[in-house]
């Protein structure tokens, strides 16, 4: 090869240098969201054992992590998924901190405590999938700031009160599954819409009666509407036995009275001269 093809390689090699893009740097606020989430988590399985400080400062090359569960984009960490790896322990409200995050999945596993209404700051979160732990607390309301939220998942818990109003005005909201939890009053008329128009038939409600079952005192279209709570047992059969004992004393007591008037009539004073003067003498 000539000198002078060796030059134009050599200098075609260098603008592709200067042309690529720079190598992405770590995102400061994604390596404080997996190393507190790695904080908050117990691990009997072992299912994370490659989340180490050292990945943490570098969790994305390009497209690709080295983490368990991890999915990166550009960079930045945009899925977790991490269901049915028996991980205990809390959801920590430094999860906010990865702010590209698109799908959060922890469900089948045994996390406790309460749902953090920090995750609210995860505006591109789309899916979030926290089904069968053992979460508490309420359902934030600080949720319907992730607009473009299509699928809740917060089935199989023990989730309580009511379900905030303002998760209906999540317009994008395809799947939303809160049954099997200890959830109580009116389900909101957003959620339960009777839409005319719009993905939902004419006379159909949003989310059909499984989305809310399990929870007993949840109520409202699609469920029954709300039931004044009946008689106990003993009420029954003591109201039972004083209608009955009512009955035997009116009863007995009319028997008296009507005994009393034909004595009465009976005896009446006079009545029996009277009839002997009338019979003929023989």
């Amino acid at each position: 090869m000539s000198r002078h093809h060796l030059a134009v390689a050599a200098a075609a090699a260098a603008v592709l240098f200067l042309l690529s893009p720079p190598p992405c740097a770590a995102d400061p606020d994604d390596e404080r969201c997996l190393s507190h989430l790695h904080q908050s988590l117990s691990d009997p399985s072992g299912g994370l054992r490659n989340w180490t400080k050292a990945a943490f400062s570098a969790p994305c090359e390009g497209f690709y992590s080295h983490l368990q569960g991890v999915t990166c984009n550009n960079g930045r960490v945009y899925k977790l998924a991490l269901p049915g790896l028996s991980l205990g322990g809390t959801i920590p409200p430094e999860l906010s901190n990865c702010t590209n995050l698109q799908s959060l999945d922890l469900s089948a596993n045994t996390l406790s405590g309460a749902i953090p209404p920090e995750l609210s700051a995860l505006l591109n979160l789309a899916v979030l999938n926290l089904s069968s732990n053992a979460l508490s607390g309420a359902i934030p309301r600080e949720l319907a700031s992730c607009a473009y939220l299509n699928v809740i998942d917060l089935h199989g818990n023990q989730l309580s009160g009511p379900i905030p109003d303002e998760l209906g005005l999540l317009v994008r909201l395809s799947t939303f599954d809160v049954s099997y939890n200890r959830l109580s009053g009116p389900i909101p008329v957003l959620l339960a819409n009777r839409t005319s128009g719009g993905t939902a038939a004419v006379g159909t409600a949003r989310f059909n009666a499984s989305s809310f079952a399990g929870n007993k005192d949840l109520y409202g279209y699609p469920l029954p509407p709300l039931r004044t709570r009946g008689l106990s047992v003993l009420a029954i059969v003591s109201i039972g036995l004083g209608s009955g004992l009512l009955s035997l004393v009116l009863s007995f007591s009319a028997v008296c009275l009507w005994l009393r008037a034909t004595d009465r009539t009976a005896t009446t004073p006079g009545e029996e001269g009277k009839i002997s003067q009338l019979m003929p003498d023989y």
